[in-house]
């Protein structure tokens, strides 16, 4: 079942060719899942409590309230993958500030530049997801938490066969990453209520396109697990 939205403004044509176009099945989870826990920094999420104006003010690249909505989903997987015994993976910024170090990024944002001990402070998963000891935290230059990292080898040493992937953004990271994880066959859950993005738009149109042919979108809620 796609993602449905009542903020996606689809047309009846649009409707038709979702219909008609066999997108959309639910694959499933597998027998062996992982999470990843995409960005969750003080980069991208910012300070609980400010509202989105006040964030962007304060750390540019921050999603505010958006992000801290986010969160109890995040901590309900990670909950999940704990109790049961299955591994969890995250992603966080590497610090590098030069503009060698952000490649393209730096052509992209004006204000992506900062020093690196800037880069460092803001790096850091906030401690309200913080990870526990034996989970591996991954630094990435690139969207998909695959591209430079040995996330893959990791996967493939554990004979993960599918994915649930949480953090942000909706459009950047998450969907490179799923991007990613779907070309190299492996199963993807996407709890809807569990990843977050700074454009409400971008978030919800990524959902619907994610869940068309890449993955599946669910609530942090529904996601059950295989016991180990």
């Amino acid at each position: 079942m796609h993602y449905q939205s009542e903020k996606l403004p689809l047309t009846a044509a649009d409707r038709r060719v979702v219909q008609g176009s066999g997108f959309g099945m639910d694959q499933g989870l597998g027998a062996r899942p992982a999470l990843l826990v995409i960005d969750a920094t003080l980069k991208f999420m910012g300070t609980p409590g400010m509202t989105l104006d006040a964030s962007v003010a304060t750390l540019p690249l921050s999603c505010g309230p958006y992000a801290w909505a986010a969160a109890p989903g995040i901590a309900r997987c990670l909950d999940l993958f704990r109790l049961n015994g299955w591994p969890v993976f995250y992603t966080i910024g590497e610090d590098r500030a030069d503009a060698l170090g952000q490649g393209r990024w730096h052509g992209k944002n004006a204000r992506i530049l900062q020093t690196t001990e800037e880069e460092a402070s803001v790096n850091k998963v906030v401690s309200e997801l913080a990870p526990q000891a034996g989970e591996v935290v991954l630094r990435k230059i690139k969207p998909s938490a695959f591209f430079g990292t040995p996330l893959a080898s990791y996967l493939n040493e554990l004979k993960i066969d599918s994915l649930v992937v949480t953090g942000c953004t909706t459009s950047g990271c998450v969907r490179a990453t799923v991007v990613d994880a779907f070309s190299l066959n492996y199963r993807v859950i996407i709890p809807a209520d569990a990843v977050f993005d700074r454009f409400e738009l971008s978030h919800e149109v990524s959902l619907f396109d994610l869940s068309l042919k890449y993955a599946d979108v669910i609530t942090s809620d529904a996601l059950t697990l295989p016991s180990t």
